[in-house]
């Protein structure tokens, strides 16, 4: 326990994991579509080969299965690991502390999350092939390991994107709060979100380019070693700079 906390200063275990569970299932479930032809976009096939606009929900139920123990998980870390190396709120290790967290949570929070993206990403790619049996293909020829092909590179993705995302959007808080003489309410607290997160994907865009690449990538190809500089290489031959900000929809 942090110097001078006391134990009704620790976050609420069940609130930690209800609050991140239900926003982590609400984000997910809202933005799907928009998930769907990033991923598609991404794809080495290309945007219409890979389905275009067509079927935008498929793999939608990986995605609700995984999304609320994935958010949980993160959010329990996150706020537990901020207890426990918080500092005086003027000091300059706050946004470190921050990054450590938001850190310490992806780390976790990815043991469910990639499982969850793999199957996801393949369904959104092949609309045509149900999640279950996507799934099953996946245990069959690459075993359980392969639910984790791109573990690597989706912790180097998401680690960067929190220590982006995760301090800008505390830092925006306490500005916000600051100005207006106290707490932020609900919507600004998202606005804040909405902005910090916005800008942590942006800067992290090739990252995901090649998580994407990783995960979809036929099974014993090079690509699918889990190599994340191995696959920015090839986008940046094939596509250039375009590929790699995910703005060039066909191959």
């Amino acid at each position: 326990m942090a110097p001078g906390a006391s134990p009704a200063d620790q976050p609420s275990f069940l609130v930690s994991l209800l609050a991140g569970g239900v926003a982590g299932v609400s984000v997910d479930l809202i933005l799907f579509p928009l998930d769907t032809i990033k991923t598609r976009l991404q794809s080495p096939q290309g945007f219409n080969k890979a389905g275009g606009f067509r079927g935008i929900y498929a793999g939608v139920p990986s995605a609700a299965i995984g999304s609320f123990p994935n958010a949980a998980a993160f959010f329990i870390t996150y706020e537990y690991a901020k207890f426990l190396l918080r500092t005086d709120s003027s000091s300059y290790w706050v946004p470190v502390n921050h990054m450590l967290a938001a850190s310490a949570g992806e780390v976790v929070a990815c043991l469910i999350r990639v499982p969850s993206e793999v199957v996801k990403q393949r369904a959104q790619v092949s609309a045509a092939s149900g999640t279950f049996h996507i799934f099953s293909n996946i245990l069959y020829q690459e075993g359980v390991l392969g639910l984790y092909r791109g573990y690597k590179s989706t912790v180097l993705r998401e680690i960067p994107f929190s220590l982006v995302q995760f301090p800008l959007w505390e830092s925006l808080k306490a500005l916000w709060s600051r100005k207006q003489g106290h707490v932020v309410d609900s919507w600004q607290s998202a606005a804040c979100g909405a902005f910090a997160g916005g800008f942590a994907a942006a800067v992290t865009t090739p990252l995901d380019v090649a998580k994407t690449r990783i995960m979809l990538a036929k099974a014993g190809s090079n690509t699918a070693s889990g190599n994340v500089l191995s696959a920015l290489l090839e986008v940046w031959k094939t596509q250039g700079i375009s590929g790699l900000l995910n703005s060039n929809p066909e191959m």
